[in-house]
């Protein structure tokens, strides 16, 4: 299950990151040994706790792509001391989400999904009670996508809690009705709530409007396209695909992902995503932190006109695009419900990942 300090660590040092993330010009070039040898020296002293594997492309060349291993989880589930290699699958937790942003674009194309700027409640018609509360008319499906719902919402307590809101999604004789009816705390549009119950909406939109799975839906328009045929989906106990966090894939499939929203939604020539839904997307809604933001279910950072895009996951997963500079980084990591988990994944992007780029370019 993802935890809501999968990004609080980032967002805390969002200024620093937008200064060393985005300007490839800005940071000490990185020395003229390979990234692996790098990447393994780090691992080896200490420095990487729980990483598992990590990947760096800059454009079409490969700089960097190393595996370790370590204890593993299955969404929670300790599953002990693994072997990673490119074709292990990985918990994403929550970058799943980020996934789920990609479906619901590639479905509003083929107008089985409404126009975020609909209302959200009267695309769940089957909750009439709901659908007619003038408190929750003004909430659109845009604030779904941007977590501004404005709905109570805590995943800040232990996911062993049944009080986590998560976890009472989880538990629920009927998710979508809970996600729906958590008291109105204000305004929607306004302050950032992080939200799996919000995912859950939008995936279920999905679902409803394609008459297909999530996971099945997304095999076909999503991972097929890109050439991904291996994933798992988990799946909760009323057999409904984890929107939140479910998704399992390899760490090449994952940049396969990245490369493609790197390319504006193009991957090997072919339109997978649109790219006016990518655009959209990346269109900072919320304010996270400073110079930390929130568009459709990414995390972004840096000027508004040419934002990186950022999903991460607990335990240490990240994903990170800079689409001008063609970068794609990915990582896994074991660090499951550590709150300093981030650190690992962060320091693969600036300490190696971002000079070794510039060191590239520089040339």
């Amino acid at each position: 299950m993802p935890f809501p300090f999968e990004f609080s660590g980032f967002a805390r040092k969002a200024t620093r990151v937008a200064g060393l993330c985005l300007s490839l010009l800005s940071v000490p070039a990185a020395h003229a040994a390979p990234l692996d040898e790098t990447i393994r020296e780090s691992f080896a002293a200490g420095e990487l706790p729980g990483l598992h594997a990590a990947l760096v492309d800059l454009g079409d060349t490969r700089l960097a792509e190393v595996y370790f291993s370590g204890k593993d989880e299955i969404w929670g589930v300790p599953v002990g001391e693994k072997e990673f290699g490119p074709d292990t699958l990985h918990d994403l937790r929550s970058v799943t989400k980020s996934v789920v942003g990609l479906l619901y674009g590639i479905a509003l194309e083929e107008g089985k999904v409404p126009d975020p700027e609909s209302p959200l409640y009267a695309a769940f018609p089957e909750y009439p009670d709901l659908a007619s509360d003038p408190e929750r008319k003004p909430i659109l499906i845009a604030h779904a996508l941007s977590m501004q719902m404005g709905l109570e919402w805590n995943e800040d307590l232990p996911y062993s809690d049944p009080r986590n809101s998560e976890i009472a999604m989880e538990n629920a004789a009927d998710r979508y009705r809970f996600a729906l009816d958590r008291p109105v705390v204000e305004a929607p549009g306004g302050r950032w709530i992080y939200s799996g119950g919000a995912v859950a909406l939008v995936a279920r939109l999905i679902e409803k409007g394609t008459g297909m799975a999530l996971d099945d839906y997304a095999r076909e328009k999503l991972f097929a396209p890109l050439s991904i045929t291996r994933y798992e989906w988990v799946k909760g106990a009323d057999g409904v695909p984890s929107a939140a966090s479910g998704l399992r894939l390899t760490l090449p499939d994952l940049a396969r992902i990245g490369h493609m929203v790197a390319g504006l939604g193009l991957y090997e020539g072919q339109r997978v995503v649109p790219e006016a839904w990518l655009a959209r997307s990346m269109r900072p809604r919320a304010e996270v932190a400073t110079d930390f933001r929130y568009g459709y279910l990414w995390y972004l950072t840096g000027p508004a006109d040419s934002p990186v895009a950022v999903a991460v996951g607990n335990g240490g997963q990240r994903l990170t695009v800079q689409p001008k500079a063609g970068l794609v980084v990915a990582s896994f990591a074991g660090r499951y419900n550590d709150p300093e988990s981030w650190r690992t994944s962060l320091r693969i992007l600036l300490d190696f990942a971002v000079p070794e780029a510039r060191r590239r370019l520089s040339k």
